[in-house]
């Protein structure tokens, strides 16, 4: 019995964590725009959120986001398709921000729409993209990514594919140190985030000595000792040469200490 309750609580597991997706989009031929969408789905097929959908007036060009996510083939934005915690905007441009065939970066926090932690086991990162115009060419490309979410970071990226590529998955466990927070974070302000790896950082009526930067593996990647009482204007902190992803940013003071999320992916 004791066996049977063991097995059924490690099955039921449900780790807080983040999982960081970069990929980047191929342009196609010469078409100048693309309709793009990105979605969480447990690897049995139950869909779980909405992380992206850039789609102006073609409602049918995004049909399986469409379908997956609880509307119908022909109107991904059907009412009961639930982007509250995606990205949105117009179909993907030279001009729009995001702009169309780049690289982007998707973060989950690991939850479903109501906000609780989903349980532990394989989920998958889709993809999908049109860029060609009229109802006979709606879909013209899907991908799918499988990774593990569970108490173990993990980092992994799969080959190249047609349109997309550099794909990236890292997953971060909340044991990395993303519950210390004994430090007020509101004394502190970090922006841009996410950013291309420059940081600006105000420190406000906190004093802090030490900075370290650390990745999805618990490896420190950057390292300063700091007299923030001497810092009167944002301080710059460069990241850029390290790759696209999640980093813990961890402050130290002699009251104690303090982290907060970063993402690498502009």
């Amino acid at each position: 019995m004791s066996l049977l309750f063991c097995f059924s609580a490690f099955l039921q597991a449900q780790t807080d964590g983040t999982l960081t997706f970069t990929f980047t989009h191929s342009k196609p031929s010469s078409y100048s725009e693309d309709f793009l969408a990105v979605w969480v789905e447990h690897n049995n097929g139950t869909f779980v959120k909405a992380k992206m959908r850039y789609v102006e007036q073609e409602p049918d060009h995004l049909p399986l986001f469409a379908v997956r996510a609880g509307g119908t083939a022909g109107n991904c934005f059907d009412s009961k398709i639930d982007v509250s915690d995606a990205t949105t905007g117009a179909t993907l441009s030279s001009s729009t921000t995001p702009a169309a065939w780049g690289t982007y970066t998707v973060v989950w926090d690991g939850k479903d729409l109501a906000g609780t932690t989903v349980i532990d086991g394989d989920y998958k990162m889709f993809v999908e993209s049109a860029w060609k115009e009229g109802p006979s060419n709606t879909s013209d490309h899907t991908a799918n990514f499988t990774f593990s979410k569970s108490s173990t970071a993990s980092s992994f990226a799969p080959a190249d594919g047609t349109y997309i590529k550099s794909v990236s998955i890292n997953w971060a466990p909340a044991s990395l140190g993303l519950d210390d927070n004994t430090l007020d974070n509101n004394n502190i302000l970090i922006y841009p985030n996410p950013s291309n790896g420059i940081f600006n950082i105000n420190f406000k009526n906190v004093t802090v000595n030490k900075i370290e930067a650390v990745d999805f593996l618990g490896r420190v990647v950057y390292s300063e000792n700091v007299n923030t009482t001497k810092i009167n204007s944002p301080k710059i902190m460069n990241l850029s040469h390290n790759a696209k992803g999640l980093y813990i940013l961890k402050f130290y003071s002699d009251k104690g200490s303090w982290s907060h999320k970063i993402v690498i992916g502009n």
